[in-house]
């Protein structure tokens, strides 16, 4: 899939006669989104590497060429190349040597991490797209392992106002699309920046193109301006997204004799005021399990309380030491007495984690909600436990009430 108009420099700018980072930002062509449980597995991604004269091997030239070649929709599309239906050998090599006589773009190969032959692919549409990483044998070749999908990202824009990195392109195969790749993708591109320190990333999507920004937006892109392009004028829209670091954590719901939560007060720079179960952040190789019962203890100093029953997974997003973060909270059932904080860590735990109060909540007041509650959905969730208990049927599988879209 390909992403298109030209790394979003001003309109005044201009760029290469040439380059497919510089013209291209999705390749969505408006197919439907992929499956949510990809069956396609991408391997790790890995810069392209040219020959000792700074050619790109035959072989690689030739998937290239394939996968560039099985993109006619969006090439009919966006007119990077002569005629869609003939793109040939030395037009995909002219434009990545352009691509890679810039010191800070990289070109990164995709291959199927499971291998297989190139005939394995059903040959649907799949609207994905972006995504940089490490993979493969990047002179060519791949042991064997197809290549699926190529991405070029630019570190450094050439406006020195905009000081995030760049997705340039993103194509994958279309004989292996919706198969989940492209999201991948996107999330390897991610975290090679994130991993490099990068705090955002921007992108680009042609107006005649909703496909692609139906993509992105569904990975949590967000529009911050229209431009046109660098190359040919094309009206685009400037996407955006922030790079969250990643946080597994755990919390217990601990319900007293008659079924009301014990929750926390906190205060979020980045969400505000909310009330939150006892819990955090997981400790190196802590089972969430193993940490949910630290923390309750650290925060409350209820020494006598296991968590029990899985109640569900939650995801959201806010701030932590003015770090963006997504969390991924388990949430446990325990059962104790109804009674204050007792001790712990818990002062320690105020000043750093921004602790405003505390108090029991009935279920009625979480139905009520004057103040936000995490997980939003707690009182839905609790009411559904108690009742398969009463009923004494296990609970229904755990679920995961991560927030829609923001993922």
């Amino acid at each position: 899939m390909r992403a298109s108009c030209g790394l979003g420099a001003p309109e005044p700018r201009q760029g290469p006669q040439v380059g497919i980072a510089h013209s291209a930002l999705c390749a969505l062509l408006g197919e439907q989104l992929p499956p949510h449980s990809p069956d396609g597995v991408v391997g790790d991604l890995e810069p392209l590497r040219t020959a000792e004269d700074g050619t790109i091997p035959g072989p690689l030239l030739a998937e290239l060429t394939a996968l560039h070649a099985s993109n006619r929709d969006f090439y009919a599309l966006s007119g990077d190349f002569p005629d869609a239906n003939d793109i040939r050998p030395e037009q995909v090599a002219g434009a990545l040597s352009v691509e890679l006589a810039n010191p800070d773009v990289e070109i990164l190969l995709a291959r199927d991490g499971e291998g297989g032959d190139r005939d394995g692919a059903d040959g649907d549409k799949d609207g994905e797209g972006g995504g940089d990483g490490r993979h493969g044998d990047g002179g060519g070749g791949g042991g064997g392992r197809r290549l699926v999908g190529v991405a070029i990202t630019l570190s450094r824009h050439p406006d020195p106002a905009d000081p995030d990195p760049w997705i340039g392109l993103l194509l994958v195969d279309a004989g292996a699309q919706r198969r989940g790749y492209g999201r991948q993708l996107a999330s390897l591109v991610e975290e090679r920046f994130r991993l490099a320190g990068r705090t955002a990333v921007r992108l680009a999507a042609l107006d005649n193109n909703p496909g692609a920004l139906a993509f992105w937006t569904s990975l949590g892109y967000e529009v911050v301006e229209h431009r046109r392009d660098r190359q040919l004028g094309r009206p685009c829209t400037v996407l955006r997204k922030t790079l969250r670091r990643q946080r597994r954590a755990a919390r217990v719901a601990v319900l007293d004799p008659e079924g009301a939560v014990f929750l926390f007060k906190y205060h979020n720079d980045e969400v505000g005021v909310h009330w939150a179960l006892p819990g955090g952040g997981l400790e190196a190789a802590e089972t969430p399990r193993e940490g949910a019962r630290r923390e309750l203890r650290e925060e409350t100093g209820w020494t006598d309380l296991e968590p029990g029953a899985f109640l569900c997974t939650w995801s959201h997003d806010f701030t932590r030491a003015d770090a963006p973060v997504r969390q991924h909270d388990d949430i446990y059932v325990a059962r104790g007495p109804r009674r204050e904080p007792v001790g712990g860590l818990l002062a320690a735990s105020r000043a750093e984690e921004g602790i405003l109060a505390w108090r029991w909540w009935t279920r009625a007041e979480l139905v009520a909600q004057a103040e936000p509650v995490w997980p939003p959905e707690l009182a839905r969730l609790l009411a559904e436990f108690e009742a398969a208990a009463e009923a004494e049927n296990p609970p229904a599988p755990p679920a995961d009430v991560t927030e829609p879209g923001r993922a």
